[in-house]
């Protein structure tokens, strides 16, 4: 399970309890771009290990906007980035999970979406985004990328909304992602401007130049680095997104062919787009899997999307399941070390006593839900792997 560090309201000893054996974490503390410390990892691997654990996935070791924009200081913070892989490499974590997301990375419009049972979701409304972006950030050309009759929802939605909740959701939509707290709408707007001119063959270009920065020392150390999908998989705010499709996956894997350039095959971003076979696309990288987030989304007629049960909503989880796990058993009998993938239920609805304490300041990584869905996932894969070793 992800862990977001000692201020978590999740306590390490909570992860052991629900049955994990290694833990997901990052060093959230240290500000985008600058270097990770062999002393800050230590420190924090040292913690893990003492609450019986092993710190098994970096996620994430973020990529600073200039790194992906290719200016102003990205030369430095490519450095950094380098030593801070190496440091990583030194105290033996070997799996680092990015994005390449321009600006945001995940976002959801409802952070406590209501589900019949009483539990709470995280939720995409596509009307209430796009009268954040039309009406609150008053994106320059937005316009352009609804019709009139959307156009004409999100208004009266707006208009319709107190300060106050366009205040909320403002900061469900910008304010949610660990080391880039306390943003505003000036600063979304200025790195927003930043983007001007990168088109996607750009931001594609940027990306395969960062991989080929860093693949000769992850292959020094043996790090596999696994970059997690756009979240939804779309364009959102008139940015290029490009890691969202099998077309993506296929282009990712052929620029760079190293097993140092991996996949963080994540279910449920993936299948935030209905068009997505997302038995196809793991098939296409099951090889340079190395890291999984399992969960699953539920759609509506008008485009929105919810976060579903672990084994619900669109994603075939028994089907994703089992080609993952006839995936470890080719890589056990060729001798890869790397043939347990691992994997943590991402995300998880709020309920039974977590609907009673305050949100956890991290949405979607309350305790019981998360324990839930990893408890649903753990009983499927005892499941298959019987049935196919019978």
């Amino acid at each position: 399970m992800r862990w977001y560090g000692p201020e978590d309201q999740v306590p390490l000893s909570f992860i052991r309890q629900a049955g994990c054996t290694g833990v997901v974490t990052s060093l959230h503390q240290i500000p985008y771009g600058e270097k990770w410390s062999e002393e800050a990892i230590r420190e924090r691997q040292m913690a893990v290990d003492k609450a019986g654990m092993t710190w098994s996935v970096v996620e994430s070791l973020p990529v600073h906007e200039d790194i992906k924009l290719r200016r102003g200081n990205y030369r430095e913070y490519l450095d950094n980035y380098k030593d801070s892989l190496r440091n990583l490499g030194k105290c033996g974590i070997k799996v680092v999970t990015y994005n390449f997301m321009p600006v945001l990375d995940w976002v959801r419009t409802d952070l406590h979406y209501r589900l019949p049972d009483g539990s709470e979701a995280l939720y995409f409304n596509c009307k209430e985004f796009a009268a954040f972006e039309l009406f609150i950030l008053e994106r320059t050309g937005a316009e352009s990328d609804y019709k009139p009759e959307e156009i004409a929802r999100a208004k009266e939605f707006f208009d319709g909304l107190s300060l106050s909740q366009r205040n909320a959701l403002s900061e469900n939509i910008i304010n949610n992602f660990p080391g880039f707290k306390g943003v505003s709408l000036n600063d979304i707007r200025a790195m927003l401007a930043g983007y001007k001119d990168i088109t996607e063959p750009v931001l594609r270009e940027n990306l395969r130049l960062f991989l080929e920065e860093i693949t000769p020392v992850c292959e020094e150390y043996g790090i596999v680095m696994t970059i997690h999908p756009d979240d939804p998989p779309r364009s959102i705010l008139g940015l290029p997104r490009i890691f969202s499709t099998l077309s993506d996956i296929k282009w990712l894997l052929s620029v760079n062919t190293s097993r140092a350039n991996g996949v963080c095959f994540c279910s449920g971003s993936f299948s935030g787009r209905l068009d997505n076979d997302i038995l196809a696309m793991f098939d296409a990288c099951a090889d340079r899997v190395g890291f999984l987030h399992l969960r699953s989304t539920e759609h509506l007629a008008n485009g929105d999307f919810f976060e579903a049960n672990h084994l619900e909503g669109v994603v075939d989880m028994y089907a994703l399941v089992k080609r993952i796990i006839e995936e470890q058993l080719r890589r056990q009998v060729n001798n890869r070390s790397d043939w347990k993938i691992p994997f943590r239920p991402d995300h998880g609805h709020v309920m039974l006593d977590d609907l009673a304490k305050p949100p956890v300041a991290n949405p979607g990584y309350s305790a019981i839900g998360r324990l839930k869905g990893l408890a649903e996932l753990r009983g499927l894969e005892l499941g298959i792997m019987r049935s196919i070793r019978m």
